[in-house]
């Protein structure tokens, strides 16, 4: 493959139609021919080994702040947003990173998120209570709404609220990470980012006198050697967890639930022995990540995968490319709960890694075992699936199943 037929640009995101149906050729593609590949149209350097991701999400010396790459370049031109203020936690260098990191990390510790499992396994069996239908959008009906309903109700918001700001961190995603959003769509973005803002505001303020035990009313507690979050950092919290956390959530459920449904024999596994759903989720994670993409800036003249790379350039990770490198996952092509390495790069890493990891893992898994337990027949429709054309995500905006 000559350099000249390498995929560039929007052929290796999900605005493709190709790389949205099924990337993974086209990673394996990449990946064999050029490991390191410059993307010369979105003026970054894609990697997709396995190993070369890894180093470079753990080096933590890299930055991940996007006002200090190139002028150009990929991080700076499509993720910079205002170069005046400060960007979210996602993409913040230390100290900031750090300080805030503490301050907001102590209800995302895994002993802290499975207190909040039994409170997540009611929210799926209400919500599988309210599917009448045999035939239904697994991500409308069921993969969708759990998410908003566990974070509102860690937030303390009240459930009235839920359908707004879904639709205000749906919305928000599309726009964020799209580097061709049209006139419109920006637009649209920008106004329910606004809303997003101005609703949170008001619930801080509402809260501050009279605070109770839910996760905004901690971070408004939240201090550290006498340091606290300011507004403009709960704000941004509470948007990172709504549109980091929700959507992601939801696509790791519908992710999930469609690789068992494309291979019975996993799924009569699983039916048969629910013990292993925690494997199972950990496999769906690294086998269908609904992240595809991360990212670092290099502050310094790199070499990752025996390609120089000068500072200031973006280093675009590919998650979904080495959870599929066959040199350190046999058959990574392979559906398999029972897989003994299960280790993946889905959740990021270094000073990086997601936060909201573990309540991530607990929801798929109590949304999976519910979902098999609710309905002994479950199978994808003759409707079809349809999956998103969101950048850097991988799911699907509908996925209709049959339950007879």
């Amino acid at each position: 493959m000559t350099k000249s037929e390498l995929p560039q640009g929007m052929a290796l995101t999900a605005l493709d139609e190709q790389f949205r149906k099924n990337p993974y050729p086209v990673l394996d593609n990449l990946r064999q021919h050029a490991p390191v590949h410059e993307d010369a149209e979105l003026s970054r350097f894609v990697y997709t080994r396995h190993d070369d991701v890894k180093n470079i999400l753990r080096d933590n010396a890299l930055w991940s702040d996007p006002r200090k790459a190139r002028p150009g370049s990929f991080t700076r031109e499509f993720l910079g947003g205002n170069m005046d203020e400060e960007p979210s936690m996602l993409l913040m260098d230390e100290p900031d990173h750090k300080r805030l990191r503490r301050l907001v990390s102590k209800p995302f510790t895994p002993a802290a998120v499975e207190r909040w499992r039994p409170a997540i396994r009611e929210v799926v069996q209400r919500t599988l209570d309210q599917i009448e239908a045999e035939e239904f959008d697994l991500i409308d009906t069921f993969a969708g709404p759990i998410p908003t309903v566990v974070i509102a109700e860690m937030l303390g918001l009240d459930p009235a609220d839920q359908g707004s700001f879904k639709s205000w961190s749906d919305t928000s995603v599309k726009i964020a990470f799209n580097p061709f959003p049209s006139e419109s769509e920006q637009s649209e973005g920008e106004a329910a980012q606004q809303a997003l803002v101005d609703f949170f505001d008001r619930e801080i303020e509402a809260r501050r006198n009279h605070l109770g035990e839910d996760l905004l009313s901690t971070m408004i507690r939240a201090e550290e050697d006498g340091d606290k979050l300011t507004k403009t950092e709960i704000i941004s919290q509470c948007n990172l967890l709504l549109i980091a956390g929700n959507v992601t959530t939801t696509d790791l459920i519908g992710n999930g639930v469609k690789a068992l449904l494309d291979n019975p024999e996993q799924l009569t596994l699983l039916r048969e022995r629910p013990e292993l759903i925690e494997n199972a989720v950990e496999e769906m994670l690294r086998f269908d990540s609904p992240v595809t993409n991360s990212g670092r800036i290099a502050n310094r003249e790199v070499n990752f995968g025996g390609c120089p790379v000068h500072a200031g350039e973006s280093l675009s990770t590919s998650l979904a490319a080495a959870n599929h490198d066959p040199d350190v996952y046999p058959q990574p092509a392979s559906f398999d709960i029972t897989r003994e390495d299960t280790h993946h790069q889905s959740f990021g890493g270094g000073r990086h890694l997601c936060l909201g990891a573990h309540l991530a893992r607990i929801e798929a898994q109590e949304a999976i075992l519910g979902l098999l337990a609710h309905f002994p027949i479950l199978r994808l429709s003759d409707r079809g699936y349809v999956y998103a054309s969101v950048p850097s995500f991988r799911g699907m905006s509908e996925c209709w199943v049959a339950t007879s």
